[in-house]
């Protein structure tokens, strides 16, 4: 079988034994959001997605701009975050957030939902966040973070549900802030929910290959991860060892 592309639009699983380097790469949003971060490790972070060929560098948005220009040329994009991390700023906020870092440069956003409207049962203000910035960013690829580790079973399907009502393209397990992260109890639950139109990321402790391929067979065709570079050393390690 021959290795899947790395198309940002892609939202189907990918069979994880079909992978080669350049396709896990291309999985991969190689992530720093860390409130300490200074523009050398943003650099640093944009020469490792320029290096290895990584889906997205994933940003806050005050550093969109540098990275789109650090990029420029290569086939690596900017992702940034919206209502980052606790999900509870208005829609419209959340939109201009967006906005701006679409204007800036960014090709993706990560998008916090409304945990306490949705814990709440207000279903018709999760899923009007969600459009919100949708609809603000035509042509974007817009994931919505569910915080899993804050909801019930029966709270994540409906996180889920209603991100593909709103049109989101991706939902994705955690912002790596709250009480847990990426579990493939959580993955393979979401890729149940949303079948193959819309895409699974995980995200949150997600640090070596051996759990980046148990997330990706789970159903994930996005990770999320600070620990990118190490992934792909280990996936070739493991590899030339057969």
């Amino acid at each position: 079988m021959s290795a899947p592309t790395a198309d940002p639009h892609h939202t189907g699983p990918i069979p994880a034994d079909s992978l080669d380097p350049r396709a896990l790469a291309g999985l991969i949003d190689h992530t720093l959001l860390k409130p300490e971060a200074t523009g050398d490790a943003i650099r640093v972070l944009c020469a490792d997605g320029r290096a290895h060929g990584f889906a997205a560098v994933c940003v806050n948005p005050v550093w969109v701009a540098l990275c789109a220009e650090e990029l420029r040329g290569y086939p690596t994009r900017v992702a940034s975050v919206a209502g980052f991390p606790l999900g509870a700023s208005l829609p419209g906020i959340k939109a201009a957030e967006a906005r701006r870092s679409v204007d800036d440069g960014a090709c993706e956003i990560d998008m916090v939902l409304n945990v306490g409207a949705l814990k709440s049962g207000d279903d018709g203000l999760v899923e009007d966040d969600i459009a919100a910035v949708v609809d603000a960013c035509p042509g974007i690829v817009v994931k919505v973070i569910i915080e899993a580790a804050l909801l019930t079973d029966d709270e994540k399907v409906r996180a889920c549900t209603l991100s593909q009502q709103a049109g989101a393209g991706f939902v994705k397990t955690s912002t790596g802030f709250g009480p847990g992260g990426a579990t493939t109890r959580d993955v393979a639950l979401m890729r149940r929910t949303v079948g193959a139109r819309t895409g699974v990321k995980a995200a949150g402790g997600v640090r070596d290959w051996t759990f980046a391929r148990e997330l990706i067979a789970a159903g994930a065709n996005r990770i999320g991860t600070s620990s990118g570079v190490r992934i792909l050393e280990e996936f070739r390690a493991a590899a030339a060892r057969g």
